[in-house]
C-alpha cells in the first residue's frame, strides 16, 4: 500500500538533491510532479489541491531558496505537511474509568469490521484488559459464526443471540459483561454494501442504547476516494470518534488513507496489515509520513521488538547477544521472533530504504527457515559449540537435513559473520545508550534489540550485508 506513491516522491526528491540551488521553476516543477503522484495514488482532489498549495507556499520562501541545502528543506516541509495531512498529534484509543467501557465498530460490509473487532479484542487482552465481543450483525450469513471462530482463536468470549434484535443484543451484551466482570465490550455492528438509511438508523439506535466511549469506523484502505464519501455519511449520522484502516497490506493505491482525516477531521487510530491477530497497530502519522518518504520507521520496529519479547525467558539470551556470545540455538530464537513480528519482509521494510530493497527482490524470506532445518539436525553440543564441526560431522548434518555439505558450510559462515555484525552494532548501541537512554526503559530497548540480533543499529550498509546473507 502506498508503495508507488513512496517511489514517486523519492524520485522527485532525488532530482532536487542533484541541484546545488533551487529556483522558483524547480519548486513549481516539483509541485506539479507531487500533485500528479498524489492524484495517481487516488488521494481526494480537494485534499491534493490544499496540500500542494500549502507546501508550495512554504517552499518558495527565501529561507528555502537561499539556503545551502534547499532540497533537504523541501523534504522537511513535505514531511511536515504530510504528517499534518495524516493527522498529527496523539490518536491513542481513550478508555474511561467506566466499567465496562463500550467500543462500537461501524462500517460497510466487506470492510473487515468483524476481523478488526477480533484484532482489537486481542490487542486489549494483551494490554491486560478482559474484553467481550458482542455479535450484532444478524443479517450477514455466518457473521456470528465468524466472530465466534475468531474469538475462540484468541481466547476471547463472544456474546450472541441468534435472530434477535441487534439493539437488544447490544444491551444484553453489556449486561453480560457486567455480570462476568468484563471491563471492555466491543460491539460488531451490521454493515451494508452501500450507505443506506436503515443501517444508519440501527447504528444510531445501538449507540443510544449502549452509550459507547468510542465509536470506531472500519475502512477498507483499498476503497480509494469513495471512502471519503462513506466516512462523511457516517460522521454525519453516527459521529464516530476515529478510524481503523484495514487491509493496509493490499496492492491498491491507498489514497483514502491520506484523505480521510483531512476531509472528516477524524483521526486514524489503528491500521491493520495481514490476517494475524497481532497485525492491528496504533497509527502514528509522523511515522507513516516518514515511511512514505522512504525514511523508515525504526521507532515502531523497536516497540514491536519490545512487545513480542518474553521478558523473563529471553532476558538472559538477549544479554548474551549483546555480548555477541550467541549460539546456533539463538538463530532459531531469532527466527521465531522475526515470525512473531510479521516476517523478515515487515522487519526490513521498517528500515530506511527497506521497501526499495524488498521491491528489488533482494530478500529471501525463507532463508531463516532453511537455516533452522539444518540447525535442528545438529546435536545440542554442536549447536552450542559450532567450532567442533569437522568434516564428518558436517556430512552427517547435511544428510539429516537433506541438504549438501556446501549449504552447511554456508550456514556456519553466515553464523560467524552475524556474530561479527552483532558485536559491531552492539558496540554502537552501547554508545547510544550511554546518555539519557541509559535508564530502565533504555535498557529494555537494548535487550529487545539484542533479542533481534541488534537490528536497531543497522545502517543501509548493514542491511546490504543481511541481504547478502539471505541469498
Amino acid at each position: 500500500m502506498l508503495e508507488n506513491l513512496s517511489n514517486r516522491l523519492q524520485s522527485i526528491f532525488s532530482g532536487l538533491r542533484g541541484k546545488g540551488r533551487l529556483t522558483e521553476d524547480d519548486i513549481n516543477d516539483a509541485m506539479r510532479q507531487i500533485r500528479l503522484a498524489l492524484l495517481e495514488a487516488d488521494v481526494n482532489f480537494k485534499v491534493v489541491k490544499r496540500f500542494v498549495a500549502d507546501t508550495k507556499e512554504r517552499c518558495l520562501t527565501a529561507e528555502v531558496l537561499d539556503s545551502l541545502t534547499p532540497a533537504q528543506n523541501v523534504v522537511k516541509i513535505v514531511l511536515d505537511e504530510l504528517t499534518q495531512l495524516l493527522g498529527e498529534g496523539d490518536s491513542a484509543l481513550e478508555l474511561s474509568s467506566r466499567i465496562p467501557n463500550v467500543i462500537m465498530l461501524v462500517g460497510l460490509q466487506g470492510s473487515g469490521k468483524t476481523t478488526a473487532a477480533a484484532k482489537l479484542a486481542y490487542r486489549l487482552s494483551q494490554e491486560g484488559h478482559s474484553p467481550l465481543l458482542v455479535a450484532c450483525d444478524v443479517y450477514r450469513p455466518a457473521a456470528i459464526e465468524q466472530l465466534k471462530t475468531l474469538g475462540g482463536e484468541i481466547g476471547v468470549r463472544v456474546f450472541s443471540e441468534a435472530g434477535g434484535d441487534p439493539v437488544q443484543i447490544a444491551r444484553d451484551g453489556v449486561a453480560d459483561a457486567i455480570d462476568n466482570l468484563r471491563d471492555v465490550v466491543i460491539i460488531d455492528t451490521a454493515g451494508r454494501l452501500h450507505v443506506d438509511e436503515a443501517m444508519m438508523q440501527e447504528a444510531a439506535a445501538i449507540r443510544d442504547a449502549t452509550e459507547p466511549e468510542q465509536i470506531l469506523m472500519v475502512v477498507d484502505a483499498m476503497t480509494g476516494q469513495d471512502v471519503v464519501n462513506v466516512a462523511q455519511a457516517f460522521a454525519e449520522q453516527v459521529d464516530f470518534d476515529g478510524v481503523i484502516m484495514s487491509k493496509m497490506d493490499g496492492d491498491a493505491r491507498g489514497g483514502g488513507a491520506l484523505s480521510i482525516h483531512e476531509v472528516t477531521g477524524k483521526p486514524i487510530k489503528f491500521i491493520s496489515s495481514g490476517e494475524k491477530p497481532n497485525s492491528l497497530e496504533p497509527f502514528h502519522p509522523d511515522r507513516m509520513a516518514k515511511r512514505i518518504l522512504g525514511m523508515g520507521d525504526m521507532v515502531s520496529l523497536i516497540e514491536n521488538a519490545m512487545r513480542v519479547q518474553q521478558e523473563e525467558e529471553e532476558a538472559e539470551e538477549a544479554e548474551r547477544l549483546m555480548r555477541a556470545q550467541i549460539t546456533l540455538d539463538d538463530f532459531i530464537t531469532m527466527n521465531k521472533q522475526v515470525h512473531k513480528m510479521g516476517g523478515i519482509s515487515k522487519l526490513i521494510s521498517a528500515l530506511p530504504g527497506g521497501d526499495r530493497a524488498l521491491g528489488a527482490g533482494k530478500v529471501d524470506e525463507g532463508a531463516l527457515d532453511a537455516m533452522e532445518v539444518i540447525i535442528n539436525s545438529m546435536t545440542k553440543e554442536e549447536r552450542t559449540r559450532p567450532d567442533i564441526l569437522n568434516g564428518s560431522r558436517r556430512a552427517r548434518i547435511a544428510a539429516g537435513a537433506g541438504v549438501t555439505v556446501t549449504e552447511v558450510n554456508q550456514l556456519i559462515k553466515k553464523f560467524n559473520e552475524t556474530k561479527k555484525m552483532i558485536r559491531k552494532m552492539m558496540g554502537g548501541m552501547d554508545q547510544q545508550m550511554s546518555g539519557k537512554g541509559r535508564g530502565k526503559k533504555g535498557k529494555r530497548r537494548a535487550r529487545a534489540l539484542g533479542g533481534m540480533g541488534g537490528l536497531g543499529g543497522m545502517s543501509m550498509a548493514d542491511l546490504k550485508k543481511i541481504q547478502d546473507m539471505m541469498q
